[in-house]
């Protein structure tokens, strides 16, 4: 899409990433990685929702996490490169392109991570092989990503499923800084693994790493927001909870059934 950062991404020493582990919750998997990816320009806009408007829109295999009992939502747009497997992750057409996702948090078996409501992408091709193998709802979407100096215009319309919409022009408006621990923000950024369902309900986890999230602060104007609306939520705060990174380099593992917390 015009605009897009394309070009001048370097390609990554991952095997470093992977050395770099003091700051994870829980240990790795023991199995290989096997997709890797790249995520610029992104804006966190953390809006908070209702415990029970919540409860009704995650699967009820699933429990909330909650911040201090206050339920949150995420609604993420971003642009990747280096996506796919360490082999594959420099194809045209098929490694780059723009990502918006809907998102909230979840535990499950004494690991807190991320549930997404949706994934929009400007890819087909990524589409359909995650809704194939991750169990992910993706939907392909036409998206535009567009620099302005150190700002970004970002629009996004769904092609195809539940009709959203999404434009917002967004900058940092500080230096970058890790988040300190036991605080929202790193409640709210550092997971380090997702859950979805499949059709008959049950929990998979896919586990990701990456070092920790370079936040700056940052501010937004928001045109049009109806990602929330096809699942029932409200995101129309007038100052939502804002956050910017420039970049993130991240592993991902295979998707696995999800254990329990032993009672």
């Amino acid at each position: 899409m015009a605009g897009a950062r394309r070009a001048k991404v370097h390609v990554t020493d991952w095997g470093d990433i992977l050395r770099q582990q003091e700051h994870r919750p829980y240990a790795l998997p023991a199995a290989p990685f096997a997709i890797t990816m790249s995520w610029h320009d992104l804006l966190f806009i953390h809006f908070e929702v209702e415990v029970s408007a919540l409860r009704a829109a995650v699967p009820s295999g699933l429990e909330l996490d909650l911040w201090q009992g206050k339920a949150w939502v995420g609604v993420v747009p971003f642009y990747m490169s280096q996506v796919g497997p360490p082999a594959l992750n420099q194809l045209p057409w098929t490694s780059h392109f723009e990502e918006l996702n809907v998102r909230t948090y979840v535990t499950q078996g004494g690991r807190d991570g991320v549930f997404f409501f949706s994934l929009d992408a400007a890819n087909w091709l990524a589409v359909l092989t995650a809704r194939a193998r991750f169990h992910l709802q993706y939907f392909w979407a036409r998206m535009q990503l567009e620099h302005d100096g150190s700002a970004i215009r970002y629009r996004s319309r769904r092609r195809l499923g539940p009709p959203a919409r999404f434009e917002a022009n967004y900058a940092p408006s500080g230096a970058p800084y890790r988040s300190e621990p036991g605080s929202l923000e790193h409640w709210l950024t550092e997971r380090y693994c997702l859950y979805t369902t499949d059709g008959a309900g049950r929990v998979y986890r896919g586990d990701i790493h990456h070092l920790p999230w370079p936040l700056q602060a940052a501010e937004a104007d928001i045109t049009i927001n109806e990602m929330g609306r096809p699942h029932g939520l409200s995101l129309d705060a007038e100052r939502p909870l804002l956050h910017f990174a420039r970049r993130l380099d991240v592993l991902a593992w295979p998707l696995a059934p999800a254990e329990r917390r032993s009672e």
